[in-house]
Order: C-alpha cells, then structure tokens, then sequence
C-alpha cells in the first residue's frame, strides 16, 4: 500500500501563510469545488435544487455565502460551488446525486488554488493586482478579472477586509508571487 501525501497547490505539506504589517495571504487548500451547468430543458429543476441547497439561486456578479455550501455565478445557468473540504471532499458527487440529468457537474477542487487576502491594506493590494473596484464591492459580490495575465474569481467575503482570489492551480506559484510583490509595496 502507497503511503501518499497530498500537498497544497504551492507544493507544500500545510498551506502557506504570508503575513505583513496590514495585510495577510492564505493559500487555502481546505475548499472542496464544483462546477454546475444547468441542461438545456432542465433550468428550473437545477435552480430549485441550488435554491434547496444555498437558500438562493447566485445571481450575475453575486456569491450566494451559506454555510457550509455557498456559490457563485460563472456564466449564463452555471455556477462553481464551493465547501468545507473536510467535510465535502465528494462534493461533485453529491451535486450530481442531488440534481440528477438537470445539470452537468464537474470536480473543479484540483484545478484552482485559493488564496484569501485579509486585513485593512486588502483593498490597497486588489488596486494593484486587478481591475475590480473592490471598495465598491459589498459581501457576495464576484468578478472574473485577470490578475498577472491569468484568469481569476475575486470574491468579497462578509468580512469587510477579506477577499479571496481563485486563481489556476497550474499558474499557483505565479499569482502567489504577484500577491506577494503587491503586498510588499503596501506594506
């Protein structure tokens, strides 16, 4: 029997934590992920079980964060779906028993890194790395961007100095250098 270790997206055993004066990076490897594409004909059924499930349909721009599963829109009738991953870890599978023929579902979990970026300099290093306007953003809301030519979810959690970045695993090391680079210069 293979003893196997599962490492974070940056390569290592525990997820890395960088901290500077007023602003801290989380790599966050505890979130379990699933893309939703209602079929065509079944929308309504794929909306009423997202309903059941988050306790709203997300809606364009907007992250519906319940807990333990919350979501966000990613394009007409789609959404990623995100929880805990100790206690989700087949999220895509429960998806898919729970909306059957009505969506198509996807594991997305080894496919983005998560970053949160917390403290009162966040906004500050948002203006640096993107085109989001992040102080005008309110808990829920969701933009794609591009943050060092790579295509990104910025998500404004219920915390006014938290935001978390979802970026390509593939390209971790990159978006976390750039995350560095503009924590240092608001530091």
């Amino acid at each position: 029997m293979h003893d196997l270790k599962t490492v974070t997206a940056l390569g290592g055993n525990t997820p890395r934590v960088d901290a500077f004066a007023h602003v801290t990076i989380s790599e966050n490897d505890g979130v379990a992920l699933a893309s939703v594409a209602a079929r065509m004909g079944h929308e309504k059924k794929c909306h009423q079980v997202l309903k059941k499930l988050l306790g709203a349909v997300p809606e364009v721009g907007k992250a519906v964060l319940h807990d333990p599963e919350a979501g966000f829109w990613t394009g007409p009738d789609q959404w990623m779906l995100g929880a805990p991953r100790d206690t989700h870890e087949l999220l895509a599978d429960q998806l898919k028993s729970l909306l059957g023929d009505a969506a198509s579902v996807t594991e997305q979990s080894g496919a983005w890194v998560c970053f949160d970026i917390t403290g009162p300099a966040m906004p500050d290093l948002c203006e640096r790395v993107c085109a989001v306007p992040i102080r005008r953003m309110q808990a829920g809301c969701v933009q794609r961007t591009v943050i060092h030519q790579l295509g990104c979810f910025v998500i404004r959690c219920v915390a006014d100095d938290h935001v978390r970045i979802l970026g390509p695993r593939a390209s971790a090391a990159s978006l976390h250098h750039t995350l560095l680079d503009a924590a240092c210069s608001v530091a």
